[in-house]
C-alpha cells in the first residue's frame, strides 16, 4: 500500500486510497489498508471478479448461467451472494453494488483495482518504466489465485481470464526487459517471470542470453541453454530453435566463443543439399526456378517472377518454404523436381514454365507431392502482357493463393484419414480446419478439441492458436454458447497466437475479429491492416477486414477488400462470408437490390451457415423480393424453429438505423 497507484475512473494517482480490490492472485478487498473479511465462497469471489472485469452490467441470467450450474433457485443464490458483496463493498456513504431491471454493476470510481490498472496494457501505451514496474508488481500470482469452479461455464470464465492477465502480464515483463538496458540491476527478475509464465516461447531465452552475453557471463548462458534444452526434449519439443537463438546471440555480440550446440545452417554445394531443417511436424514447400519456352521470353522476368512467389509464400507463415538460393543451386545442376524435393527433404514442389506472348504472360505451374511424385494441382495462369510489371503482380497473387489452397486442402484430407491418436501438432492443426469449415456446433466443438491438442503438442504454433481463437469467435457469433464468455476466450487465443509468432499475419487476424467481438472496432480494423501489411496475399486477413469495415467502418473500402479475398481465393471455404461483407457494404450504401443479389450468392454456397441465410431472406425483402425471402426463411425454420430477426441482429453489428430498417422487414419474410 505504500506505493503510489491510480484510482480506478480517475486519472490522479494517490497514495491513500479508501476501497483496494485485488484479483491478481488470492481475492482480497481492503478499506483503508484494513483487509475485510470474506465469507467462506468460491462463488462470492467469482461474482466480484465478474462484475468488475466485465466493461457493463451484467444481465442476471448470464450470472446464473455462470455461477450456478443445477441448483434448485439459482436466483435466489445470487440475490444470498449480491448482499454478501454489499456487506463487503457498500458503505453508509456509499453504495458501490448497483442493481436495476437490466442487470448489476458495481461502481468503482475511488476505488484501486488491480486488474483494472493491468487491463490497460491491452488499449493504451506505450507506458513509461517506472509505471510498467508499477503493473508488474501488481501481480501476487495468478488471477483469483488458486480459486477452482466446479461449474463448467464457470471454470471456462476463469481459466479464459487467467490466460488474458496472463497475457497481459508477459506484455509488462516484455517491454520491461526489451526498453531497458542489459545491465540494469532488475531486469533478470523479470527475464525468470517472463520465462516461468512463458518456458516454451523462445524470445524470453533470445533476451535472457543477450544479457547473459552482453555482460560476460557465458558459462551461466551456457548452463540456461542446457537446462532449456533438456525442458524442451523432456515436453518432446525441438531444440534446433532455442539453439539457434544461442548461436545468433554470439553473432550479434561478434563473440568467438566456441559452441557444439548451434544450429547447422542449410548449405548447398556441388555435392549436396542439406534437409529442411523446420523438421516433419509443418510442411514445407520448394518453389523451383520458373523455365522458359524459348530465351527470348525472358530469363530474368522468369527469375523475378520465381523470387516474388517464394517472397510472398515465406510472407504467409503458414509453412517452410525454402529459401531462393538452396532451389537455384539444384536447378544449375540439373536436378529434377521431384529428386529436388527429396534432397530437401520437403513435402511439396511447385516447379513452372512461363511463356511471353504478343499480348499475353502465361505461367502453366504444376504442385508435386514428393513422396508420391503425384501432381496435386496443376493450372495456366495468364494475365495481360502490355504492363508487365502489373501483369507480374497479378500472376503472383493467383499462384501464391493457389498453391497455398491446395497445398491446406491437401493436408486437411491427409489429416481426416488419420487416426485422431496418431495425430502431431500440424496434422492436429489441419483435423482441426477440416472440422471448423464444416460450421455446424459440432464440428465447431471437434475443431476446437483438436486445435487445443494441436497447441498441447506445440505452444509456439500461432496458426493453432488463432484456429482455436475462431471457433471461439463462431461459438459466440453464432450463439452456440455464452457471447461473453467466447469473446473472452476469443481473445485470450488471439493473444496467444501473438505471443507465439507477432509476425503472423493470422495471428492479427485472430485478434482482429476477436476485437470486434468485444465491439472495438477500430481497433479491429487495425489489427486486420497489419494482417494484410504483413502478407498482402492473405485473403482470410482482406476478407476480415471486408466484414468489419460492412457494417461499422467504410463500406466502400469493405467492397474493395472483398472483391481482393475472393480474386486471392477464389474457391475459399469462406466464400459465403466474402460475398455477404459485400452485400452488408451495399445495404450501407442503399444499393438494396445489389445488396439482395450478394446475399442471394452467399446463401447459395455449400457450407453458407444460419446467419448467411438469414441475411439473404432479410435483403431479398429489402429488395422487393419477398417470395423469395420467404423461401429461405422457411428453409432456415426447418433447421432451427426459433431463429428470428433477433438472432439475426444479435450477431452483426449494424447502426441502430440499419437494425430498425431489418426489422421492420421481418414480419414480411416470417423472421419474426
Amino acid at each position: 500500500m505504500g506505493s503510489t497507484v491510480e484510482i480506478a475512473g480517475s486519472e490522479n494517482p494517490t497514495a491513500t486510497p479508501l476501497t483496494e480490490i485485488r484479483l491478481l492472485g488470492p481475492v482480497e478487498v481492503c478499506h483503508n489498508g484494513i483487509p475485510i473479511a470474506f465469507a467462506r465462497s468460491r462463488k462470492l469471489r467469482a461474482l466480484l471478479a465478474i462484475l468488475v472485469t466485465e466493461t457493463r452490467q451484467v444481465s442476471r441470467r448470464r450470472l446464473c448461467d455462470l455461477l450456478w450450474d443445477r441448483p434448485n433457485d439459482p436466483r435466489a443464490e445470487l440475490r444470498w451472494h449480491l448482499s454478501k458483496l454489499r456487506k463487503i463493498l457498500d458503505s453508509p456513504r456509499r453504495t458501490r453494488v448497483c442493481s436495476n431491471a437490466d442487470g448489476i454493476g458495481l461502481d468503482l470510481d475511488g476505488c484501486v483495482v488491480d486488474a483494472l490498472q493491468v487491463m490497460t496494457i491491452e488499449q493504451a501505451g506505450p507506458f513509461p518504466i517506472d509505471r510498467l514496474k508499477e503493473l508488474a508488481g501488481l501481480f501476487r500470482g495468478p488471477f483469483l489465485g488458486e480459486l477452482s469452479l466446479s461449474e463448467p461455464s464457470a471454470g471456462q470464465w476463469v481459466i479464459a481470464q487467467r490466460r488474458r492477465f496472463a497475457a497481459c502480464q508477459i506484455s509488462i515483463l516484455k517491454q520491461l526487459t526489451v526498453r531497458q538496458p542489459a545491465g540494469s540491476c532488475d531486469i533478470d527478475q523479470y527475464l525468470e517471470q517472463w520465462l516461468n509464465l512463458a518456458p516454451f516461447e523462445i524470445e524470453p531465452h533470445h533476451r535472457l542470453l543477450s544479457v547473459l552475453a552482453s555482460q560476460g557471463r557465458f558459462g551461466e548462458a551456457e548452463t540456461h541453454l542446457t537446462s532449456s534444452e533438456r525442458l524442451f526434449a523432456d515436453e518432446g519439443l525441438s531444440v534446433v530453435e532455442l539453439r539457434k537463438t544461442w548461436s545468433d546471440v554470439k553473432k550479434e555480440l561478434g563473440a568467438a566463443t566456441r559452441s557444439t550446440n548451434s544450429a547447422a545452417t542449410p548449405r548447398v554445394d556441388s555435392a549436396h543439399v542439406e534437409p529442411c531443417l523446420s523438421g516433419p511436424s509443418r510442411s514445407a514447400l520448394a518453389v523451383m526456378p520458373f523455365t522458359v519456352r524459348d530465351p527470348q521470353d525472358g530469363i530474368g522476368i522468369a527469375d523475378g517472377l520465381t523470387n516474388d512467389v517464394i517472397t510472398r509464400l515465406a510472407k504467409l507463415r503458414n509453412m517452410s518454404i525454402i529459401a531462393r538460393g538452396s532451389v537455384y543451386a539444384l536447378a544449375a545442376l540439373g536436378v529434377s523436381g521431384v529428386e529436388a524435393g527429396k534432397q530437401l527433404d520437403v513435402n511439396y514442389v511447385a516447379t513452372a514454365s512461363m511463356h511471353r506472348g504478343a499480348d499475353k504472360l502465361r505461367v502453366e505451374i504444376d504442385l508435386i507431392d514428393t513422396q508420391s511424385a503425384r501432381i496435386v494441382w496443376t493450372e495456366t495462369c495468364e494475365a495481360p502482357s502490355a504492363d508487365l510489371m502489373s501483369a507480374m503482380e497479378e500472376l503472383g497473387n493467383r499462384i501464391v493463393a493457389a498453391l497455398t489452397g491446395e497445398i491446406e486442402r491437401a493436408e486437411r484430407n491427409r489429416a481426416i484419414l488419420r487416426p485422431p491418436t496418431s495425430l502431431d501438432a500440424w496434422e492436429a492443426h489441419h483435423r482441426g480446419l477440416w472440422h471448423m469449415y464444416r460450421f455446424t456446433k459440432e464440428n465447431n466443438a471437434r475443431a476446437q478439441y483438436f486445435f487445443d491438442a494441436a497447441v498441447t503438442l506445440d505452444p509456439t504454433f500461432s496458426r493453432a492458436y488463432a484456429g482455436l481463437s475462431f471457433t471461439h469467435w463462431q461459438n459466440a457469433f453464432q450463439n452456440w454458447s455464452d457471447p461473453g464468455t467466447e469473446a473472452e476466450s476469443a481473445y485470450s487465443a488471439a493473444t496467444q497466437s501473438m505471443l507465439a509468432d507477432e509476425q503472423d499475419p493470422a495471428a492479427h487476424l485472430a485478434m482482429g475479429r476477436a476485437l470486434w467481438l468485444r465491439r472495438q472496432h477500430n481497433m479491429a480494423v487495425k489489427s486486420l491492416r497489419v494482417s494484410v501489411d504483413l502478407s498482402p496475399n492473405f485473403a482470410l486477413g482482406h476478407y476480415s477486414l471486408a466484414f468489419v469495415e460492412s457494417q461499422t467502418g467504410d463500406p466502400e473500402e469493405a467492397i474493395r477488400a472483398s472483391d481482393k479475398a475472393r480474386a486471392l481465393s477464389p474457391y475459399d471455404p469462406l466464400m459465403f462470408g466474402m460475398l455477404g461483407s459485400r452485400a452488408m457494404a451495399h445495404l450501407r450504401l442503399g444499393q438494396y437490390e445489389a445488396a439482395a443479389e450478394w446475399a442471394t450468392q452467399a446463401a447459395a454456397r455449400p457450407n453458407a451457415h444460419i446467419n448467411i441465410l438469414g441475411m439473404a431472406s432479410l435483403f431479398l425483402a429489402l429488395a422487393d423480393r419477398v417470395p423469395e425471402g420467404r423461401i429461405l426463411a422457411a428453409e432456415i425454420h426447418a433447421q432451427q424453429p426459433r431463429y428470428g430477426i433477433d438472432s439475426f441482429l444479435g450477431a452483426f453489428h449494424f447502426s441502430p438505423g440499419e437494425a430498425q430498417l431489418l426489422r421492420s422487414l421481418a414480419a414480411k419474410v416470417s423472421l419474426v
